[in-house]
């Protein structure tokens, strides 16, 4: 999930205000995700959503930002500082993870680890568990910890295509937020078609975690950080944007009681793009109109740490989930859920303030030609993890003496 903060969101031009309201959606956002894993809250699942609105508005934002400022976007500049946000927070949980269930779980799942691992290192996750013809809504259980990574693999491959194509659709063009918009928005239309008409009533994995069927949920948000975008939102609610505010989150709140995974077919037909939609109106009003009440509550300084810390709680809160069931806690519901909680957030704050601030912010040696090795290193590095560590012999059943 992409993380932008007070005073580093935007390196090409400085002094952007700090929207803390959007830090407060983060917070919701992994809030629900939360919830949905310890089965509390069906529709939970959507906190994904909300997370990609955000990213494709704040990675736009950022991006026009540069062309504005220098005329250009400088691609490798861009990949040099999503590498630097989100790989080291990756790395550490996959080469934590891993080297865990390798030494205390069982061969299934050591297995299945060893062999989705590469994929999430190399951001196709969400490709190779549909080459598997995974079910994200059957298979989502104790023999996957990575499962929930198909998420920030559909991120990466949005970060490595996007600014390349906004690249081109701005090169020579007086009205580039215009273009912008109007290019992300034909996208989306094409990603909701696509997923109408891909998607399967007996069970919608494949629309839910291809990367052509979800883009939508990104694309609207990068249509709304548009200037032009804005400013038509403005005229639209006037002063009402404070009303508008509350009667969006009345409506994604709805969507989030209504959802029931791959029962609910109207969110495949539809309703996900009207909940992406809405997630990016609310993002633009939040961003817009920071002294609304709404906008206040998200900024609760709380729900914004939380936010603030959303990326690497993402990443580890699957895997606590899966390695500390109540078989071997001995606990569940609600006191299971605070125990996952816990262990989750603490590793995330850890990860954050001990791994991903100083690489992010004060690393030197993470920059330039340095990085360049550096990266080049953790990756060949995790590579040979994958193919050094044994992977378990698959379990045989002897026939001989059956009857």
């Amino acid at each position: 999930m992409t993380k932008v903060q007070p005073s580093t969101a935007a390196q090409p031009k400085a002094g952007k205000p700090y929207q803390p309201a959007l830090d407060g959606l983060r917070g919701i956002a992994i809030l629900g995700v939360l919830l949905f894993h310890t089965d509390h809250l069906p529709g939970g699942f959507l906190g994904v959503d909300l997370f990609f609105a955000l990213s494709g508005y704040l990675i736009t934002e950022l991006l026009l930002r540069e062309v504005e400022t220098t005329g250009t976007v400088s691609l490798v500049a861009f990949w040099g500082r999503r590498i630097r946000r989100l790989l080291p927070a990756l790395a550490t949980v996959l080469v934590g993870v891993t080297v865990l269930v390798w030494l205390v779980a069982t061969p299934g799942m050591v297995r299945t680890t060893l062999a989705d691992a590469p994929w999430v290192q190399l951001n196709l996750m969400n490709w190779h568990l549909l080459a598997e013809s995974a079910s994200y809504w059957d298979s989502f259980g104790q023999e996957r910890v990575f499962e929930h990574l198909w998420s920030i693999a559909v991120e990466e491959q949005f970060y490595l295509v996007w600014p390349a194509l906004l690249l081109l659709v701005t090169r020579g063009v007086l009205r580039v937020d215009r273009r912008v918009a109007v290019v992300a928005a034909a996208c989306s239309a094409i990603s909701l078609v696509l997923m109408i008409v891909l998607v399967s009533p007996v069970d919608p994995t494949r629309v839910y975690t291809g990367t052509d069927t979800r883009a939508f949920s990104l694309l609207l948000g990068a249509v709304v950080a548009t200037p032009w975008a804005r400013a038509v939102l403005a005229r639209a609610v006037g002063r009402w944007a404070g009303a508008a505010l509350v009667v969006l989150a009345v409506g994604i709140g709805a969507i989030w009681a209504l959802a029931a995974g791959k029962e609910s077919l109207w969110l495949y037909n539809g309703g996900l793009f009207a909940h992406s939609l809405a997630a990016a109106l609310l993002i633009g009003l939040c961003a817009r109109t920071p002294h609304a009440l709404l906008a206040k509550v998200l900024a609760w300084q709380p729900l914004r740490w939380l936010g603030l810390i959303s990326y690497s709680l993402y990443l580890w809160h699957w895997p606590v989930i899966v390695l500390l069931p109540p078989e071997r806690t001995g606990l569940d519901g609600w006191a299971l859920t605070a125990v996952v909680c816990a262990v989750s957030i603490g590793l995330a704050a850890l990860s954050k303030y001990l791994i991903e601030d100083p690489i992010r912010f004060r690393a030197e040696w993470a920059r330039g030609r340095k990085g360049v090795v550096a990266f080049v290193a953790l990756m060949a590095g995790m590579a040979v993890l994958w193919l050094t560590l044994p992977t378990p012999d698959p379990s045989t059943v002897d026939v001989s003496n059956l009857d």
